[in-house]
């Protein structure tokens, strides 16, 4: 019996011009022809290593490449602002768009530009690529020598994933964020997914979420384990007859608020297990904190509860050039920067460590970003705690963890 396609056969079977009497099926192995190829400053200058092993040459098409500097922004070595000078000279001479320092995160200014669309395949040599996936595209995380070969050639080869749905119903409850939605899914879905599985968010609490929580959402499937996490286009949907590997079904109207403790993003506790846990350095921001209502959320609960705490260090990294303009606008920036608040550059900053300022060594750190493993801001000693800009920004206010609907 033949059975239907799920979202993934169906993008990659028509990316890699395979028949609709000959679909791609789960387990295969497919060369597509990626409608976008991203590139980072962590990625690119190890694939240009690779891309003049094979012979250099001019990139197949070029228009489909945005390369970001995004990591290291601003370079804080020779070593890094060379990555910068090769990533320049290459886009140069290849007629490359080129993000500057400053410019945002590659996936995320894809998706603010539109150049993302629903049935797209986007491949980039960072693993929130998957972050696509909120729009209706298949994106994955490739390794630099992929993103080589997709310089020179268009093309990437790639399995075919399973798929795991995941059924959202009923809607969230005052209080409860996409953030600890997100949290819940790490938790529960780390261990039933592998590296090729396709993850599919449906149902009514699906459909209720809006393009923001559907990006945090897409984007925190990399910690889930999954390579792609996608709320289907209807164009691009499953047929119902796919086959899928296992299902979950969550209740929205259930979850509570949740933080990560050290030092794995599905090391999950109810907030209120939490609470009083000291906390010196507070971060947010990044690709899974930094919507332009996350910092206005964060501004509202810093004033509310009277600022921040002596010997807390705050630090917020918005992730786009467009955010940073939108809270510059109305008023947001200069707001956390009258409360104390230390800007890094646009883009990932100090999230992965790679981009100051970063937490000292033995700090107490809670963040809205999505990665809390041990040495991700650098030291090995830090201690990171992952939750939503509300509990972040409750904790700088106090020094410990809070529960920000309290005391108010």
């Amino acid at each position: 019996m033949t059975h239907g396609l799920s979202f993934a056969e169906k993008v990659l079977s028509a990316n890699s011009g395979r028949s609709v009497d000959a679909p791609a099926r789960a387990g295969d192995i497919v060369v597509c022809e990626p409608d976008l190829v991203l590139g980072t400053d962590g990625s690119t200058p190890m694939a240009l290593d690779y891309f003049e092993a094979m012979g250099g040459g001019p990139v197949r098409h070029p228009g489909r490449v945005l390369l970001a500097r995004d990591h290291y922004s601003p370079p804080t070595s020779e070593a890094t602002r060379g990555f910068h000078a090769r990533m320049a000279a290459f886009a140069d001479a290849q007629g490359v768009e080129l993000l500057p320092v400053g410019g945002g995160i590659s996936f995320l200014v894809a998706l603010e530009q539109g150049r993302i669309r629903p049935g797209d395949l986007v491949v980039g040599g960072d693993s929130h690529t998957v972050t696509a996936g909120a729009v209706g595209a298949f994106g994955t995380g490739v390794g630099s020598s992929d993103l080589a070969g997709a310089f020179k050639t268009g093309k990437v080869w790639l399995r075919v994933p399973e798929t795991v749905r995941v059924s959202l119903e009923g809607s969230l409850p005052v209080g409860v964020t996409a953030k600890d939605l997100a949290l819940e899914l790490v938790a529960r879905l780390a261990t039933r997914v592998g590296p090729f599985t396709a993850l599919e968010f449906v149902g009514s609490g699906a459909e209720s979420l809006d393009s923001g929580d559907r990006a945090l959402i897409a984007n925190m499937s990399a910690e889930m384990g999954a390579m792609a996490g996608v709320f289907p286009h209807e164009a691009h949907a499953s047929d119902a007859d796919a086959i899928v590997s296992d299902s979950l079904v969550l209740d929205l109207s259930e979850l509570e608020s949740l933080v990560a403790l050290p030092h794995d993003p599905g090391n999950l506790v109810p907030l209120a297990e939490a609470l009083g846990r000291e906390v010196d350095w507070v971060f947010l921001g990044t690709c899974a904190g930094g919507q332009p209502r996350d910092f206005r959320e964060a501004l509202s609960v810093l004033r509310a509860r009277g600022g921040i705490a002596s010997g807390v260090t705050v630090v917020a990294a918005p992730p786009t050039a467009a955010v940073r303009a939108a809270l510059e606008a109305d008023g947001t920036l200069a707001g956390l920067v009258g409360v104390g608040v230390v800007f890094a550059e646009t883009g990932c900053g100090p999230c992965c460590g790679t981009s100051g300022p970063l937490p000292p060594a033995g700090a107490r750190v809670i963040s809205t970003a999505n990665r809390n493993f041990r040495a991700r801001m650098g030291e090995a000693s830090i201690e990171i705690t992952l939750a939503s800009p509300a509990v972040c920004a409750a904790a700088a206010t106090a020094g410990r963890i809070v529960d920000p609907r309290e005391g108010l």
